[in-house]
């Protein structure tokens, strides 16, 4: 019983081009992901994205909606690159490449979108989300410096507050054996509540934006419902997207939508970690019973729209309790479970379990004393903070623009721009994880899944790669009359330790395909 867990993040981002405010988004968003493959010394090669196992529509109540009735934004298995073609770099619809880190950076209908390689444990999540970043800035700064074109502006956040809303969306392997509706029923409080410790703090209430305030979460005013396939309308608390990317018969892909962009780096840590221990609960059935919501999607609504986080919502007991009450149940829960089951053999992830205890602790304890002590580790209460000082010294109400320019200042990518940044630079937030480890995310994937082969892949044989996906590479060597398809069912394989030596010994990628053909990997 640990965090340790196969996950990941992906993160689309907000896009403006200041100077060209007609520019259609999905043309800006190709622009940033192609200034990116096309950096110097880039490794990305031709490789296309591989959609033959992908299956959007298959839903994790045991249907799968008609193609005919889905909505476009939800066919996310099609790409205008069809045919097998490489990406070309001059049509939005194709800008879609893998990264030598094992990332994924493509257009997502008019956003760039960074989705991270796979990791085992919620810092790690941190370190490649926080390469993410780096990756967008960069992109940023080279389409601004490409003749012709001007400056973009990338934005690490949720709404538009004009109506529009785009995801972070959190991927957690689980056991097929667990009955969805089990993860249903321990899920559910837990997202709703969850907001306090890792919300990004938002200026404006309600999807418009129309009515003045401040609110925990980004992305909460913009879930409609309890449980649902749809990621773009209909938006649910627990999505029932049944697509692994893995082997079906023995892995689930939970595929969390209501959260939130985060940038400080313990609000993504507890995040992921957090949750993670709530699924190994599910899977254990070690949940506690009376939890479940009376009315779950007002409640999260509730919870989000008062920072004094004094309001109760209803549980189907009848019991009013507080979003911290019920964070403070499945803590304590997870305190127990641990201590029933042990942590394991791995010290590392025995380690990292215990500090993600201790800090989800150390939170809730410090947001029922004072909240505006969790100014260094909480975002949407070092957001507020900010936004309270500020407003304080120019005596402006909630709804000044001002103040939702600040709060899209907050996101940007930008280390000289983005007041997040500022408040790295004079030490105002805790930080977790190094700028060298940072840096090196950025080019290089996790060695303990199967992200460092696909990585790998790419970085030394990047020409001969045609196309790739969470569970395939594909390769076109010469002397094969056919694309050769390397599966990778399994996450957890694929790793340094399991394929290292066999890369080594393969200068190409035809010596590497007939070596696993020799032992059938």
């Amino acid at each position: 019983m640990t965090t340790r867990r196969v996950m990941g993040i992906e993160t689309e981002y907000g896009v403006l081009a200041p100077g060209r405010p007609d520019q259609n988004p999905m043309i800006l968003s190709s622009q940033v992901v192609n200034a990116f493959a096309q950096r110097p010394g880039s490794r990305v090669g031709r490789a296309r994205w591989d959609y033959e196992d992908e299956a959007p529509l298959r839903d994790a109540r045991g249907h799968d909606v008609p193609r005919a009735a889905a909505h476009p934004s939800q066919l996310t298995d099609v790409s205008a690159a069809e045919g097998g073609a490489a990406p070309d770099l001059e049509d939005p619809a194709t800008a879609n490449v893998v990264l030598t880190n094992g990332a994924r950076l493509y257009v997502d209908h008019a956003h760039p979108e960074y989705s991270s390689p796979e990791v085992t444990g919620p810092r790690a999540a941190v370190v490649w989300d926080k390469a993410g970043e780096r990756v967008m800035a960069e992109a940023a700064e080279r389409v601004g410096a490409t003749p012709g074109l001007g400056e973009v502006r990338l934005y690490k956040n949720n709404t538009d507050s004009k109506g529009a809303s785009y995801g972070c969306h959190e991927n957690y392997l689980v056991a097929r054996a667990t009955p969805f509706a089990d993860l249903v029923a321990g899920l559910t409080p837990f997202f709703v509540t969850r907001q306090v410790v890792t919300g990004a703090g938002r200026v404006s209430i309600g999807p418009d934006g129309s009515v003045p305030g401040f609110q925990v979460s980004q992305r909460a005013d913009f879930i409609e419902v309890e449980v649902g396939l749809e990621t773009t309308l209909k938006r649910p608390i627990v999505n029932t997207r049944d697509e692994p990317h893995a082997s079906a018969d023995r892995y689930r892909r939970l595929h969390v939508i209501l959260g939130d962009a985060n940038l400080l780096e313990t609000a993504t840590y507890l995040k992921l970690g957090s949750t993670a221990l709530v699924l190994d609960m599910v899977e254990a059935g070690t949940l506690p019973a009376g939890l479940a919501l009376a009315a779950p999607v007002r409640a999260l609504h509730d919870i989000s729209h008062d920072p004094t986080l004094r309001t109760t919502v209803r549980l189907q007991t009848g019991e009013s309790v507080t979003a911290l009450e019920v964070q403070w149940r499945y803590l304590e829960a997870a305190r127990r479970h641990v201590a029933e089951r042990g942590g394991g053999p791995d010290p590392v992830a025995v380690a990292e379990t215990e500090d993600v205890l201790r800090r989800w602790e150390d939170v809730l304890t410090r947001l029922g004393r004072d909240v505006a002590s969790c100014h260094r580790d909480v975002e949407w209460v070092a957001k507020l903070r900010l936004l309270d000082g500020f407003a304080a010294r120019e005596g402006l109400d909630w709804g000044a623009p001002r103040l939702a320019a600040i709060d899209l200042q907050w996101s940007d990518v930008r280390p000289e721009r983005g007041l997040y940044h500022r408040l790295v630079a004079r030490g105002a937030v805790d930080r977790l994880v190094g700028d060298d480890e940072v840096a090196a995310a950025v080019d290089g994937a996790p060695e303990d899944t199967r992200a460092w082969f696909r990585g790998q892949c790419l970085a030394r044989y990047g020409s001969a790669v045609a196309a790739a996906s969470w569970d395939s590479v594909i390769f076109d060597v010469p002397g094969r009359g056919a694309l050769q398809r390397v599966p990778t069912p399994e996450p957890l394989r694929g790793t340094r330790e399991h394929v290292g030596a066999l890369l080594d010994a393969s200068p190409t990628a035809r010596d590497l395909v007939e070596a696993l053909t020799r032992v059938g990997t």
